[in-house]
């Protein structure tokens, strides 16, 4: 069987309470040997690291979503640097901006665009940590980017001699593709490439260089085809993968072998 990692999902999200144990039954049966349970603030990351404590194939990675900066510390640094010496915790993240739900857009907020650009500032401070601590202990990052690309790559580019950085559910363009890639980053999909409309994530996924790319679910969230519109888990990145072979015209065998290689490569605490 073809095996292949899930390297971004959300196992501590009330969603997958009920039924774990048996979600992690059916993507080990689909040939997913590892998942990646992705933190999205201190308690979060927390509940991925016992995650990865209680279950041999799922990892974990820390770290604050721009998202949620809103209840970030000024500087929760030594908190991170904790979690993440955990010898399962395999990156920082997920991480990044996120300048597609600023605060004025919330309809009834009564925000303005001064409280927009505190929140915008807010991010670039929690990203900031984030990246000098992965730089500090040698761990690469998960980015969370979204409507925001040219001032997340610019973050990211005074660190791209210490750090690899993967764009998880990249969504752009085969040029945005090629800056993150010139970085020493990578691209990961989500199941929003087999959607009907997704033409432009289809386009990188063909050009994109073989050993620059992995798959995720962001389960509970973007099921692929044939699953859409249901709850997304990581037995699906067997579907996904699937999908990819037949876009990019090769195999799922050695397609299977290049992005395994390449996602042991990035992580490099993975087992």
């Amino acid at each position: 069987m073809d095996e292949f990692v899930d390297t971004h999902a959300h196992l501590d999200f009330p969603e997958f309470a009920a039924d774990l144990p048996a979600l992690l039954e059916r993507a080990t049966a689909s040939g997913i040997t590892r998942i990646i349970s992705v933190g999205c603030d201190l308690a979060s990351s927390a509940r991925a690291v016992a995650l990865a404590e209680r279950y041999p194939q799922v990892y974990a990675s820390v770290g604050w979503h721009p998202g949620y900066v809103e209840e970030a510390p000024a500087d929760f640094r030594a908190e991170l640097r904790a979690l993440a010496a955990h010898p399962k915790v395999v990156a920082i993240g997920e991480c990044g901006l996120d300048h597609y739900r600023l605060p004025s857009k919330v309809e009834g907020s009564g925000k303005t665009a001064a409280d927009d650009a505190a929140y915008q500032a807010k991010q670039i401070g929690v990203f900031q940590q984030q990246l000098e601590v992965a730089a500090e202990l040698g761990l690469n990052c998960i980015v969370h980017e979204r409507a925001a690309f040219e001032p997340t790559v610019a973050m990211i580019r005074p660190f791209a001699d210490r750090l690899r950085t993967v764009f998880h559910c990249f969504v752009g363009t085969p040029e945005q593709m090629r800056v993150v890639i010139g970085l020493n980053g990578l691209v990961s999909f989500t199941g929003i490439a087999t959607f009907k409309n997704a033409d432009v994530v289809r386009s990188s996924l063909l050009a994109v260089p073989a050993d620059r790319f992995m798959f995720e679910t962001d389960a509970p969230y973007l099921a692929p085809v044939p699953h859409r519109g249901k709850r997304c888990e990581p037995a699906f990145v067997a579907d996904l993968a699937r999908y990819a072979a037949g876009v990019r015209g090769v195999s799922l065998t050695e397609l299977g072998a290049q992005v395994q290689a390449t996602t042991r490569g990035f992580f490099s605490r993975l087992r």
